[in-house]
């Protein structure tokens, strides 16, 4: 894994939960922005889980794998998951849903990085 793209990532999602907090509280439904915001960080994921199963391959990372691999699929579903629970929901709760699925994201990903170390 990659610690400056996990925590980029990490601020993405953060971001992405402070506008989706902003928009919800605003009583307005998800628009364009953070529809983006949910792509850009999907790529982010994707590229991280292709960087972590390529290192696992190779050798790298802990030992818990299975643990490791669960964590990333699970990034990777949550936000089109938002995205589309977003799109579905055209009233405030859109938003918050989105938000919630974004900090679930963050704490994903440091719990990657812990596993990724050796820390957790």
């Amino acid at each position: 894994m990659i610690g400056p793209l996990a925590t980029g990532l990490i601020v993405l999602a953060l971001l992405i939960m402070l506008s989706g907090i902003v928009t919800a509280v605003r009583n307005r439904p998800m628009g364009t922005v953070i529809l983006v915001a949910l792509g850009v960080l999907e790529v982010g994921l994707l590229v991280q889980a292709g960087f972590a199963v390529a290192g696992v391959i190779g050798g790298e990372g802990a030992g818990e794998t299975a643990t490791l691999i669960g964590y990333l699929a699970g990034t990777l579903l949550i936000p089109p998951a938002a995205a589309f629970l977003g799109l579905a929901e055209r009233s405030r709760w859109g938003p918050a849903v989105i938000a919630v699925g974004a900090f679930a994201v963050c704490v994903m990903v440091g719990r990657l990085l812990q596993i990724w170390h050796g820390t957790a």
